[in-house]
């Protein structure tokens, strides 16, 4: 797809990134014969990490979608698709193909959400002898230096507070004298059961689509990926109208649930209560506003309970954008972060999800297969168990930033690196989220049925995680002692006698020689 050939004058270039699909962006509101939106498929974003075969799928869709209604509606537009003959494969070398091409006379591109492309665009709109204007994307509450702000002669940053400073600020949750609606700011209390088994697990309506052969044609341009495509069912949204389908499905009938079983894991069902809202959001075919004005509006409607619309709210007005803060505060250093010095490689099956340890081949397995899986397998399966046994956390970086096909840098880095590998000795998160097999057996119904036996700590059929966390907190007493929140842990270690800590040691020595084999 490409605008008519007949460059004017006064040409304006306009480029749209992969997830900045926002149909709704004031671009939009009005055609000119004059501007040309550029979308493009290039290597350099589907080769900077091994990337999930569904994220590249559902973006290519996505972008071509949006190209495609814009179209429609009298704009113009060129798509530079994977396999074009004009596809240098580069954002820099594409643009300079595409401003000489159509004349152009200024060059006009959304704020990037990753430092990278926000280097790599600033430079390249530098180089520029047109004029070249950088504008908002119109998504998010903050402004990348807000959270810095707010925190300006703290000592310690707490998204707690973040988080209620936001409430006041936007109005969400609030009775008319500012206070929590209920009384209470944090409903995280009642949000930890497991999960029964009742109520089921709500039908997946998602719209399906074959995208057989766009799948096709990325495979035939060489791109390489990992992870199960399901390209004749695929399940993710293509535009905005259906991701906000998929959000009224998600209110009417998940988040009645949400709160109280948004911990838990079972073997019945990969998503349970979640939206799988975050790829719609994080591509910005869903404006985060208009979710949580509609989650507020269902709880005050009577339609679902205030401790399930305040904790789903707190993930989006809460969480989601102080990551964004902690993120643009701290980059570009902020991914050498690696304050235990771990080094050791992921083991062959975070690539193939095939370990006899069950919660972990669950939620492995549920990540290679959908391109998601929700917060509690990624931060207490997976990434407790790459803490405990010491894997390179800019490895499980890079693994994360690929896997899931809501991972942008944004997100994902201080998530991965401070949530859940404390890789940056507290900066994020208030104590390292570790634990041993008990956790995962009160969560979930992954150790019935393991080959491993979650009450032992010794011998070949003990649960890795239980050496795993003794020894953890044992080799790393020193930078973590002193720490207020991990409670008992180190009286309890210290009350151990010597030699069944050597044992405890010996075992999780014994079980990082051989990450492959678990």
């Amino acid at each position: 797809m490409s605008a008519d050939l007949h460059p004017g004058p006064n040409t304006t270039l306009r480029l749209i990134l992969g997830d900045q699909l926002n149909v709704q962006h004031s671009w939009f509101q009005h055609r000119h014969d004059d501007v040309i939106y550029v979308l493009m498929e290039v290597r350099q974003e589907t080769d900077y990490v091994l990337h999930h075969a569904q994220k590249i799928i559902a973006i290519f869709a996505g972008m071509r979608e949006l190209a495609r209604a814009l179209a429609a509606d009298g704009h113009r537009v060129h798509y530079l698709a994977i396999d074009d003959a004009q596809n240098r494969q580069s954002l820099p070398d594409n643009l300079d193909w595409l401003l000489a091409h159509y004349q152009v006379a200024e060059f006009e591109y959304q704020a990037p959400d990753e430092w990278r492309l926000d280097l790599q665009m600033a430079t390249y709109a530098r180089t520029l002898v047109i004029a070249s204007r950088m504008v908002d994307s119109e998504h998010f509450y903050t402004r990348h230096d807000e959270a810095a702000q707010l925190f300006a002669g703290r000592k310690k940053w707490l998204m707690e507070h973040f988080y209620r400073q936001m409430r006041v600020k936007h109005r969400v949750l609030l009775d008319v004298d500012d206070q929590p609606s209920g009384g209470q700011w944090n409903y995280d209390h009642d949000n930890r059961k497991s999960w029964p088994g009742t109520p089921p697990e709500p039908t997946d309506a998602r719209t399906r689509h074959d995208h057989s052969a766009l799948w096709h044609t990325i495979v035939a341009a060489g791109v390489r990926s990992f992870g199960q495509p399901n390209a004749s069912q695929f399940a993710w949204p293509l535009d905005r109208a259906e991701a906000l389908q998929q959000l009224d499905a998600f209110i009417e009938h998940a988040l009645p649930h949400f709160g109280q079983f948004q911990d838990a894991m079972s073997s019945k069902g990969w998503r349970l209560f979640h939206s799988l809202l975050s790829f719609a959001l994080n591509v910005k075919m869903l404006n985060p506003r208009e979710v949580v004005a509609k989650v507020e509006a269902a709880w005050r409607a009577g339609r679902v309970p205030l401790a399930a619309a305040e904790g789903y709210i707190r993930q989006i007005l809460g969480w989601r954008e102080y990551m964004r803060g902690v993120y643009w505060t701290h980059m570009p250093g902020y991914a050498e972060h690696n304050a235990f010095g771990h080094e050791r490689a992921l083991p062959d099956w975070f690539w193939t999800g095939k370990t006899n340890m069950r919660c972990l081949a669950t939620a492995i397995g549920a990540s290679l297969e959908h391109a998601h899986t929700h917060h509690i397998h990624r931060l207490m399966v997976i990434g407790n168990f790459a803490l405990l046994a010491g894997l390179d956390p800019a490895a499980l970086h890079r693994w994360y930033l690929g896997v899931y096909i809501d991972a942008f840098e944004w997100v994902e880095l201080p998530n991965t690196l401070g949530m859940s590998q404390f890789a940056d000795n507290g900066l994020l998160a208030t104590k390292p989220y570790v634990s041993s097999a008990a956790y995962i057996d009160r969560m979930s119904d992954y150790c019935k049925g393991c080959h491993y036996d979650n009450k032992l700590r010794i011998g070949e059929r003990a649960c890795p995680y239980n050496a795993l966390y003794w020894d953890f907190f044992a080799r790393n007493e020193k930078l973590l002692s002193n720490n207020p929140r991990i409670g008992m842990v180190y009286p309890q270690l210290r009350k151990m006698d010597a030699a069944a800590v050597t044992a405890l040691q010996a075992q999780a020595a014994g079980v990082r020689e051989r990450l492959d084999q678990l």
